[in-house]
C-alpha cells in the first residue's frame, strides 16, 4: 500500500508567470542606473559628498545586482537535468543573497565613513550636490517604475534587486535634504547624519533579503506555511490514521514542494485519499508540487525520528525500502527505488510506485 504520487500540476506556472516582463525590467532598469552611476559617482568627487559617494555606491551595487538578477533568470530558466532533477532555479536565490550580503556591505563602509566624518565634516559644494541628486533621484524612481512591473512581489531575487533601487531613491532624497540643509545653514554635519540613517534603513531591507534567501538555502519551510496546520489538516482527511515524514520547502521563488507519508486505514483503497490530500495542499496551502507515499499498518518505517509538526523528520533510511524494515512475516524488496518501475512485495500489499502528472 506504500503508493507515492507527484503531483506537479502547474506549481511552476506561477513562477513562470511574468517570467519575461521580470527580465525586460531588470535589463531596462541595468540600462537606467548604470549611466546615472557614472554621473553621480563623477558629482560625488568634484562635489566632496559622501551623501552623493555613497548614493553612487549604491547605484553600482544597483548596476551589479541587476545584472546578476539577470544572470540568474537566464540560468534558472533552464531545463532539469538527470544531474540537476531541479534545474538551475537555485541560481535566482543564490543572486539574491549575494545581491543582500552586497547591501549589507556598503551599508557598514558608509557607517564607517559617516562616523569618521561627524567627527570633522568637510565643506561640500551643496548647490551642485543638490541638482546631482535630483537627477539620480528621477533615474531611481524611473528603474524603481519599471521593476513593479516585473514579478517583484513573489521573486525573492527581482524584490532584492527593486530594494537595491529603493535603496538608492533613499539615498538620494537624502542626499537632496542634506544638500538644502548646507545650503541653507551651512549644516555641514548634516551630510554624514543622512547617510548614516539611509545605511541603516537600507541594511533593515538588506537583512530581510539575506535572511529569506538563507532560509530557502537551508530548506526552511516557507514563512507563509505553518507546517503544523499542514500536518493537522492532512490528518482530519477520511480514511487518515497518520501523518509523518512532513517536509515542506521552497526550491526557488514561487515555487513550493512538499513530501509526506500518510498511514490509512487497511481497509480502504488509497487512490480516493490521496486525491484528497492533494486537493488540499492545492487549495488551502497553495502547494502544488507535492509527493505523497501513502501507508497501511502492514507498513513498517523501523524507528522514524520524527518530531510532528516541525517538519524536521529524518529517516534511518533514504526511501531505498532495502534496510530497516521489520514486517511480521519474511519478504524482500527487489527495487532500488528509482520512481521508474512497478515494485511488488510476495505478500498481498504492494507499493504502486506508478506517478500521475496528471494534475493541474
Amino acid at each position: 500500500m506504500g503508493l507515492h504520487h507527484h503531483d506537479h500540476g502547474d506549481g511552476h506556472d506561477h513562477h513562470h508567470h511574468g517570467k519575461g516582463a521580470s527580465k525586460k525590467a531588470l535589463f531596462t532598469s541595468f540600462l537606467i542606473i548604470t549611466v546615472f552611476l557614472i554621473v553621480e559617482t563623477i558629482g560625488g568627487f568634484l562635489t566632496n559628498s559622501l551623501a552623493l559617494l555613497s548614493d553612487a555606491g549604491h547605484m553600482l551595487s544597483d548596476a551589479l545586482a541587476l545584472l546578476l538578477s539577470l544572470v540568474a533568470l537566464h540560468f534558472a530558466a533552464r531545463p532539469p537535468s538527470a544531474q540537476k532533477t531541479f534545474g538551475m532555479k537555485r541560481f535566482e536565490i543564490l543572486a539574491a543573497l549575494t545581491n543582500g550580503v552586497t547591501l549589507v556591505l556598503i551599508s557598514l563602509f558608509i557607517f564607517w565613513e559617516g562616523f569618521q566624518r561627524l567627527l570633522q565634516p568637510p565643506e561640500v559644494a551643496s548647490g551642485k550636490m543638490i541638482i546631482i541628486a535630483s537627477v539620480g533621484l528621477l533615474a531611481n524612481i524611473a528603474a524603481a517604475f519599471v521593476l513593479m512591473r516585473g514579478d517583484y512581489k513573489d521573486n525573492v531575487n527581482v524584490r532584492s534587486a527593486y530594494l537595491h533601487v529603493l535603496g538608492d531613491m533613499l539615498g538620494s532624497v537624502g542626499a537632496i535634504l542634506g544638500g538644502v540643509l548646507m545650503l541653507a545653514f551651512g549644516w555641514y554635519i548634516a551630510d554624514p547624519i543622512i547617510s548614516i540613517v539611509v545605511a541603516f534603513l537600507i541594511m533593515l531591507s538588506a537583512w530581510r533579503v539575506t535572511k529569506e534567501s538563507v532560509n530557502i538555502l537551508l530548506e526552511g519551510a516557507p514563512s507563509r506555511i505553518d507546517t503544523t496546520k499542514v500536518e493537522a489538516r492532512l490528518g482530519q482527511l477520511d480514511g487518515v490514521v497518520k501523518v509523518h515524514d512532513l517536509h515542506v520547502w521552497t526550491v526557488t521563488s514561487g515555487f513550493d514542494s512538499l513530501t509526506c507519508h500518510l498511514i490509512v486505514q487497511d481497509d480502504l483503497p488509497s487512490y480516493p485519499i490521496l486525491d484528497a490530500a492533494l486537493a488540499l495542499l492545492q487549495k488551502e496551502f497553495g502547494i502544488t508540487h507535492a509527493t505523497i507515499q501513502i501507508e497501511n499498518s502492514s507498513i513498517s518505517h523501523g524507528e522514524l525520528h520524527c518530531q510532528g509538526g516541525t517538519g524536521e523528520h529524518s529517516h534511518d533510511h533514504e526511501h531505498s525500502h532495502d534496510h530497516g524494515h521489520s514486517h511480521d512475516r519474511e519478504h524482500s524488496h527487489n527495487h532500488d527505488h528509482t520512481h521508474d518501475q512497478e515494485h511488488s512485495h510476495d505478500h498481498e500489499h504492494s507499493h504502486n510506485q506508478g506517478h500521475s502528472h496528471n494534475r493541474n
